[in-house]
């Protein structure tokens, strides 16, 4: 049974969704937003930010990406049936996001006139901007180790200062990583470091890799050029694990959910059958997703703990230079997971919570949902 519909909503123009950007650019998620923007009114002087950009456009280097959940009045902007999609907001102005701006889904209907009159390209089939969007349309979230790993496996490699955890994202790790991070300083430096550390802590998650660091890079025993690749996989790691813990919390209402929702009015036979015995099916391809997550993180925890304890930094420096290699799989299915948690919250409970589904409607719900974990790498369930 096919229990799914497309969305879709004309969003090339100003228009009140985006009258509040300004606060979106400032408060967004990592995994949600990308801020180039933001990054050119911060990092335009950093190398790289020229010399390597994220998009050639230079009006398209300095939009906002979002990972957007459609609306049912935005449903017909596709020609097949789509979920979570990208969107692109090019600001009237970069410097003042309270203008507003005009957006456009990849990939939805007149697309492709859209990048020909405002991303500056003859044949958006043949630009690299408009290849890179739709790269970026093919991942469920836009955390920047995700998005570093998918692209490189088609030879984009924006600097590293587009690839940074957002703001409000660093403030919430801080407690959650702060010791972690205290640890390991002290493991490698020796005692007497404490101070120190807590000041490390704070430039290692901002990517501010100076020379306060340099006792670290020098116990490692690694190039800057691998300093710099080794701090980029720890600050995945410690992000990825900040946001297992809190996907886990999300994760058990939604398995909640699955077991108690009872959608509301008549329902075909097919759908009958379907609702039967897709609640326990995606609780258990749920569950088996979250813990694949936190089977890769134990082999970061492996690492961290012979550091730690045996005062031997050899198997964590190859851990931190061979760590990107499993940020794909690992983001892919967070990304995923946020996307069903996300979603299940914002439609389940809240404001929400009164509008109870129909069965058509729940299973399209459901329908999607499996459809996003089986497309995870490595994720394997049997009935």
């Amino acid at each position: 049974m096919n229990a799914r519909a497309a969305y879709g909503k004309p969003a090339n123009t100003a228009n009140g969704e985006i009258r509040n950007l300004a606060n979106l650019g400032e408060t967004a998620s990592t995994s949600r937003v990308l801020n180039l923007a933001q990054i050119s009114m911060t990092c335009s002087r950093e190398d790289g930010y020229a010399s390597q950009p994220f998009f050639r456009n230079s009006t398209l280097n300095r939009a906002l990406l979002i990972k957007h959940t459609l609306r049912a009045n935005e449903r017909d902007l596709f020609a097949k049936p789509r979920r979570t999609v990208t969107k692109v907001i090019l600001p009237f102005d970069a410097n003042d996001l309270r203008l507003g701006g005009r957006s456009i889904f990849v990939n939805q209907i007149g697309f492709d006139s859209f990048a020909k009159s405002y991303f500056n390209v003859d044949n958006p089939n043949a630009s690299l901007d408009v290849q890179l969007l739709r790269h970026l349309d093919d991942i469920p979230s836009l955390d920047p180790f995700l998005v570093r790993e998918h692209l490189a496996r088609y030879e984009f490699r924006p600097a590293a200062c587009y690839l940074k955890i957002s703001p409000r994202d660093l403030e919430e790790m801080a407690t959650f990583t702060n010791e972690e991070i205290r640890r390991l300083v002290l493991a490698a430096c020796g005692e007497g470091m404490e101070v120190a550390a807590i000041k490390l802590t704070s430039k290692i998650l901002a990517n501010n890799l100076d020379s306060d660091l340099e006792p670290l890079r020098q116990t490692f025993r690694m190039s800057p050029e691998e300093f710099a690749e080794g701090m980029f996989s720890w600050r995945g790691f410690l992000y990825f694990k900040w946001r297992q813990t809190a996907l886990q919390a999300e994760i058990g209402r939604v398995v909640k959910g699955l077991a108690e929702y009872r959608p509301l009015g008549p329902a075909d036979e097919g759908t009958r059958d379907y609702l039967k015995t897709a609640p326990t099916r995606l609780s258990k391809q749920i569950i088996t997703a979250i813990l694949n997550t936190r089977r890769t993180l134990d082999v970061y925890d492996g690492a961290y703990k012979a550091l730690i304890e045996g005062s031997d930094p050899a198997p964590f420096r190859k851990f931190l230079l061979d760590g990107p290699s499993m940020f794909f799989g690992l983001g892919e299915c967070m990304g995923v997971l946020g996307h069903i948690g996300s979603f299940w919250s914002y439609r389940m409970g809240g404001k929400m919570r009164h509008l109870r589904l129909t069965p058509p409607e729940y299973a399209d719900i459901l329908v999607d949902f499996e459809d996003s974990l089986v497309n995870i790498e490595g994720l394997a369930i049997d009935d």
